[in-house]
């Protein structure tokens, strides 16, 4: 048997990402808010405007309207369509993965994004790119040791196109003070440090020019002062496959962003939830979220009962959730986790079997109507 001793990633050969082939460019492949929808089908079209209505109605009364989505999201080029609906307040805090940021930041940095995975695991080359790593890493290393969430590091350093790196000697001296009273502080200090003496990074402002930062989500929600929350989980993302990744401080960043996505969801009664091509991560981050905001209410004398949640994917379901409940065990509906798991949730649930850019566009049209062309 081979030892198991950890992967030296100091070894690896980065590869600069100028090199890398995209399948996706977004001036070309961005989705405008005014392009028309294709159709929707009867149900989906049923579930846009009582959603549509939903929204309006919570919008009215202060209550949350909170968006989660898979990284397809971002690739299919719907990061105009998402901007728009937070910067009419429709939206009051987006939700990704860590392959939602990746995608979204590549963007922003290149205007391109999407590698071919099969040939680029083949000449062990996927993911290992100098550039996002670098950045990437760095921006939530900073962020972490700032106090900021993980989607809100990012979004800064795109808005700001760079990042402000301290002084060895400044952080030093923060540590030994904060030690005893701040020790998390200090111990997010030293993570910045040993980052910023690994990657040999000089002190000042380090720019990172953004040319299409005008595509990036990130980077409105920064500007709008609107939540963009991230879940990532480790070993996902190809930020994990660079020298600089530092584990601590993507715990904390993420940690900050799940606990401010869990404090939306304590006001979610009377609001609405909509979990778009996201099969693993909004739903359990939700149910989580949804228990501990429940545990708080119910100690109030309240509970979250009201809430809407719409939930939108590729897969068929012929399974009425809301008039026939859980299916059984040995139904395949059963397995259809999304479904499954926010059925349970509480509140009403409705399910669309749609693509994520026509429900989108169709959601946002119905909310502005003045944009249909």
């Amino acid at each position: 048997m081979p030892p198991c001793e950890p992967l030296d990633r100091s070894l690896l050969k980065i590869h600069p990402l100028s090199k890398r082939p995209n399948k996706v460019r977004i001036q070309k492949d961005a989705v405008a808010p005014d392009t028309s929808p294709r159709p929707l089908g009867a149900v989906a079209q049923g579930v846009v405007e009582e959603c549509a209505d939903k929204i309006r109605a919570a919008r009215a009364v202060g209550r949350p309207v909170m968006l989660a989505f898979g990284a397809h999201t971002i690739k299919n080029g719907l990061a105009p369509v998402l901007i728009r609906l937070i910067e009419r307040g429709w939206v009051s805090l987006l939700a990704t993965n860590g392959a939602g940021i990746i995608h979204d930041w590549e963007f922003a940095f290149q205007g391109e994004s999407s590698e071919d995975v099969r040939e680029n695991v083949a000449n062990g080359c996927f993911g290992i790119w100098q550039e996002t790593g670098f950045f990437l890493n760095l921006a939530l290393v900073v962020g972490a040791f700032e106090g900021l969430g993980y989607g809100e590091a990012v979004g800064r350093m795109i808005e700001r196109e760079g990042l402000d790196i301290p002084e060895e000697k400044w952080l030093l001296n923060l540590i030994a003070s904060h030690l005893n009273e701040e020790p998390e502080q200090s111990a997010a200090a030293l993570d910045l440090l040993a980052t910023i003496r690994r990657g040999r990074i000089a002190p000042g402002f380090l720019a990172a020019p953004h040319p299409f930062k005008h595509y990036s989500v990130q980077a409105a929600a920064y500007r709008l002062s609107i939540p963009f929350t991230a879940h990532p989980m480790f070993g996902h993302d190809i930020i994990y496959t660079h020298p600089l990744n530092h584990g601590a401080a993507i715990g904390r960043a993420a940690l900050r962003d799940f606990l401010s996505f869990a404090g939306q969801i304590s006001h979610l009664d009377g609001g609405v939830y909509l979990s778009i091509g996201s099969a693993v991560m909004s739903p359990m981050v939700f149910e989580k979220s949804l228990s501990m905001a429940q545990n708080l209410a119910l100690q109030q004398g309240r509970k979250i009962t009201r809430h809407h949640i719409v939930v939108v994917d590729l897969a068929e379901s012929a399974w009425d959730w809301m008039r026939d409940g859980e299916p059984p065990i040995d139904n395949p509906a059963y397995y259809l986790r999304y479904c499954k798991t926010f059925s349970r949730m509480g509140g009403t649930m409705r399910y669309a079997c749609a693509d994520n850019r026509d429900f989108l566009l169709t959601l946002l049209h119905y909310l502005d109507p003045n944009m249909s062309p």
